[in-house]
């Protein structure tokens, strides 16, 4: 009796087992291709998916974006020209004048970034504007950056190479022409300031090797007698602080 009534037992589990697995065939078969993802927010917004891979994607761009679009490159510049001016070969280390080149380039860019902050990223959070609204106002204050420290005839070179028409406003230069011309601007300012910088440290050298030269020994190197009396000169202008207040008033 038991044995009958186990076999009862089974033979329903299956048949239901049986019957849900035909169901959920024929609901396959009926719609085979229905995936139930949200493709769009109520507000006209990405689907956040798509949020999410747009940011990682930002993310990645960062370190191309900070050189491109900051002072970041010409800071960089500057100070490694002046760890060559100085001849002090690795010092200070590249860890150190890169972070002293990012801090400054925070100091720098605080206020874009007060504005990107209240004009852009208040609202997007608030789920005023669309991500695409966000994005294009937070290029158009970047592109406001970089217009004010970019040379004309940077901009007519690749307007002319690549055979636009003459922009009548700012708008009209696509970003894609604005951001190589910002970067040799950038590069160029960098120079002259290196140039500057290089002279009284050549002039320096150009005496020690005088003298040194003058009292027959040849056998010493200039550089080895020149530093001590190169790092004596830069701190007694102070020349840190001259160099960051050089370079922060060049953005202003």
């Amino acid at each position: 009796m038991q044995l009958r009534t186990g076999w009862r037992v089974a033979g329903l589990i299956g048949g239901g087992l049986l019957y849900s697995s035909t169901a959920a065939a024929q609901t396959v078969q009926a719609n085979p291709f229905h995936i139930n993802v949200t493709t769009s927010s109520p507000t006209g917004d990405l689907a956040l998916p798509l949020q999410i891979l747009l940011l990682i994607t930002l993310v990645t761009f960062i370190p191309a974006l900070l050189m491109a679009m900051t002072s970041f490159a010409r800071i960089v510049v500057v100070l490694s020209l002046l760890r060559q001016a100085l001849g002090t070969q690795q010092i200070p280390p590249n860890q150190v004048l890169i972070g002293f080149a990012l801090f400054l380039t925070v100091f720098i860019m605080h206020p874009v970034g007060v504005r990107l902050h209240q004009e852009v990223l208040q609202p997007y959070l608030a789920q005023q504007v669309t991500t695409q609204t966000a994005l294009q106002q937070a290029i158009g204050l970047m592109r406001e950056f970089m217009l004010r420290h970019t040379r004309e005839k940077d901009l007519q070179l690749f307007v002319h190479i690549g055979r636009q028409e003459r922009p009548t406003t700012p708008d009209d230069i696509t970003l894609t022409t604005l951001m190589p011309a910002f970067i040799i601007s950038e590069l160029k300012t960098a120079f002259q300031i290196g140039f500057l910088l290089y002279m009284p440290f050549l002039i320096l050298d150009l005496v020690i090797s005088s003298i040194l030269l003058s009292m027959g020994m040849l056998m010493l190197p200039p550089v080895l007698i020149s530093l001590p009396f190169k790092l004596m000169l830069f701190v007694l202008v102070d020349g840190w602080n001259l160099i960051a207040g050089s370079l922060v008033r060049s953005f202003q």
